[in-house]
């Protein structure tokens, strides 16, 4: 089995490791990397996938039917080897399928299908989760892409910004101890504009988790469009080159929250013998990117 898959078209090149099935690499057609290297100084992710839940458990535990197992933040996809079904120049899928591993975390029988395809100078991410058991699964399940902070196309890091494709008036929520803020706070976005600044990473990720958009626009290069995906997090270490951009379905258990898995807010049912799908891409502007 392939550890390292590689795809491109004449504007875009990715490639992808069994580890995680995360992408390691993504670079333009000038061969400009768009991805954070993963300098374990700041954070050795580049673009871990969160699976079975986002964020954290409270206790880093999960209790299911009345048992509790213990599963760390993100969940275990990030971590497991995948095992690679198909790929060609310009598309691969990875799978992970449940096992005595997974079980003692979350006792559910699962397919986790990952496929990167890439369209010209876009990047497209989906993931295939199947209840492939006899009861009904509940699963989280987000994207951790870290694109570099600055890009490659010349602009300071401190004149960066997002630019939401709607209004972001809702409050946002922070993580407190991995745990999501029972408290409130007002929007750091203004007219759709979030300014970008190692200030607003102080106390942690910006949740959205009443979130408007679909789709934004980062350094006024890079589009990240997530059509199904109604969350999400934005997040660095203060001082490091990167910026996660992550669409969630899910997010950290809310502060207080010690109820069964299935009523943890934003996991989603999965019946028996369904498959539930999230994605997102990743494509560069070519007005800003030049030859992307």
């Amino acid at each position: 089995m392939s550890d390292i898959v590689s795809i491109s078209s004449p504007r875009l090149g990715a490639r992808i490791s069994a580890a995680g099935a995360e992408l390691v690499r993504l670079q333009d057609g000038r061969g400009s990397d768009l991805l954070w290297n993963g300098d374990p100084a700041f954070w050795n992710g580049r673009s871990p996938l969160l699976f079975p839940i986002v964020g954290e458990a409270k206790g880093n535990r999960i209790r299911v039917a009345g048992a509790e197992y213990e599963i760390g933040r993100h969940g275990f996809a990030r971590t497991a080897t995948f095992a690679l079904v198909s790929s060609d120049t310009m598309q691969c899928t990875w799978r992970l399928d449940a096992s005595e591993a997974t079980r003692r975390q979350y006792p559910f029988e699962f397919r986790l299908d990952v496929t990167y395809r890439i369209e010209g100078a876009a990047l497209h991410m989906t993931a295939e989760v199947t209840n492939t058991g006899d009861d009904t699964m509940p699963a989280a399940f987000g994207f951790h892409p870290a694109l570099r902070w600055p890009l490659p196309y010349g602009k300071p890091r401190a004149a960066h910004q997002i630019v939401f494709d709607q209004d972001e008036t809702a409050p946002i929520r922070r993580p407190i101890d991995g745990l999501l803020s029972a408290a409130r706070y007002p929007t750091p976005v203004r007219d759709r504009r979030l300014a970008l600044h190692d200030g607003l990473f102080e106390d942690g990720a910006l949740v959205f988790d009443t979130l408007a958009s679909r789709s934004l626009v980062y350094g006024d290069a890079v589009r990240v469009s997530f059509p199904r995906m109604p969350h999400l997090g934005i997040w660095t270490k203060p001082g490091a080159g990167y910026l996660c951009i992550e669409p969630w379905q899910g997010y950290a258990s809310p502060e207080g929250f010690d109820g069964d898995l299935g009523d943890k807010p934003g996991m989603v049912p999965i019946a028996p013998g369904a498959t539930e799908t999230f994605g997102m891409s990743i494509s560069v502007d070519v007005r800003d990117g030049g030859d992307a």
